[in-house]
């Protein structure tokens, strides 16, 4: 079973064909930071952006600089330890890879979007020294130090505070806190500004939505497996969960347009928060909560768009194309 303490090894019989499956898909998408061109984002952070803009684009990049370091750290200690599934490790290791891509590329952000010595390293310790994004960071220690003294998910009450943090970072983390962050990216590329944050963000949002997508699916696959610890007392907990990380995401929000940027409002981004906090929900085969709209035309087609870059006529799109008519997986093979 999935969160069997005994270690299974053996992809045949594979147990889990869509771990794999998400696995093969995963793979299509690879890019690098030396697609990425910053070059007109240089000119539009000296000539365009006004102070108000300019804050909202520091307190971002400061959000981003730790954050992925955060979720891998996860991956490693507690994803890879208890879900008992050689498919999904397989995956694992393609989103650790992930992980690793989406941080070299905040790095050049800090790096270049922020010239002054001082500031670039409060950006870097953001996650100690910021306290909006420390209030992120805090958040995510919490669940991840909930389930430090479990070595093994031999009982329920175990495997339920495992889920707990599958839905933390699968929900919360890259699911709330991450797309709060891209609909600030968006909502600047709605204007016309900083081409190559929007094509990195395309990208990382891709990797994202896939990353969320596993998760919920092995939350699907414990829940088949041990349906007893999906009772009340989780979806209390789950539920509370998510109204605290919208708490918290607004406080970054107050933060980040705490002198005022045209067009966006606290109010809107709660209404946007909650919006995609009701899909998680019925992700997590629960009843919507907030019952509220997408206030953000821009983002309404986000995550299906065809990945061409806004401001040039080549195509960005990084899905690459394999041909399988020689070197098939068969899903039902038995040694």
């Amino acid at each position: 079973m999935i969160l069997d303490p005994e270690l299974d090894l053996t992809l045949r019989p594979m147990k889990y064909p869509q771990f794999f499956q998400l696995y093969k898909n995963s793979i299509k998408n690879i890019w690098t930071t030396e697609e990425i061109d910053f070059s007109v984002d240089f000119q539009h952070l000296r000539d365009r952006l006004t102070p108000q803009e300019a804050h909202l684009v520091k307190r971002l990049v400061a959000f981003f600089a730790t954050a992925d370091n955060i979720v891998a750290h996860n991956l490693v200690l507690n994803f890879y330890k208890h879900i008992n599934s050689p498919e999904y490790r397989m995956f694992l290791g393609k989103q650790l890879f992930d992980e690793m891509l989406h941080v070299e590329t905040y790095l050049l952000l800090v790096d270049n979007y922020i010239p002054d010595l001082e500031e670039r390293k409060q950006a870097f310790d953001a996650f100690q020294n910021i306290p909006s994004v420390k209030m992120k960071a805090d958040f995510c220690f919490k669940y991840m130090d909930s389930i430090d003294s479990i070595d093994k998910t031999d009982t329920d009450e175990k495997r339920r505070q495992f889920v707990e943090n599958l839905v933390c970072f699968a929900s919360c983390v890259e699911g709330l806190f991450f797309f709060g962050s891209f609909a600030y990216v968006y909502f600047l590329r709605n204007k016309g500004l900083l081409p190559g944050l929007a094509t990195a963000t395309n990208w990382v949002f891709r990797d994202e939505s896939m990353h969320i997508e596993a998760t919920m699916a092995a939350i699907d696959a414990i829940r088949a497996e041990y349906p007893q610890i999906f009772d009340e007392k989780l979806e209390t907990r789950v539920v509370g969960m998510i109204e605290e990380a919208i708490e918290v995401e607004m406080n970054f929000c107050d933060d980040a347009l705490s002198h005022g940027v045209t067009g966006l409002s606290p109010k809107l981004m709660r209404e946007y928060l909650e919006y995609v906090a009701d899909q998680r929900l019925v992700q997590l085969g629960y009843k919507k909560r907030y019952m509220t709209k997408n206030p953000f035309p821009f983002m309404v087609l986000q995550d299906v768009q065809p990945l061409t870059n806004f401001f040039e006529k080549r195509v960005t799109e990084y899905s690459k194309g394999f041909d399988t008519s020689k070197a098939a997986v068969s899903f039902n093979m038995d040694f």
